[in-house]
């Protein structure tokens, strides 16, 4: 019975996790998409020196930016900074600053 419970939680856990992904990667397909749209219509109009040089031209790709980054941080971040590698080191560090105080 609880190894069909833990069956079933991991499954759902890897299901979300599966779920996060494909949404960032539509988020990132959906940014490259009308990004290239806006600036192919700025050049058009404005020309493409004139497009390519006027900073705000790069304000939606720049504050979009930090909002992907964001969803890409709250997908795939957590396991390169505070990863399970993080979780055990100080999981052993802590354990042995306990015993020392103990035997104290």
């Amino acid at each position: 019975m609880e190894t069909n419970y833990k069956e079933k939680l991991s499954y759902r856990t890897a299901q979300k996790r599966v779920k996060d992904m494909k949404d960032f990667y539509i988020h990132l397909t959906v940014y490259l998409f009308i990004n290239t749209a806006i600036f192919i219509v700025i050049t058009r109009d404005v020309g493409i020196i004139r497009g390519l040089t006027d900073l705000s031209n790069y304000s939606t790709i720049f504050f979009w930016g930090i909002g992907l980054f964001a969803h890409w941080a709250s997908v795939f971040g957590p396991n390169l900074i505070l990863g399970k590698k993080w979780e055990e080191k100080k999981i052993k560090e802590i354990m042995e600053k306990d015993k020392r105080q103990i035997w104290k």
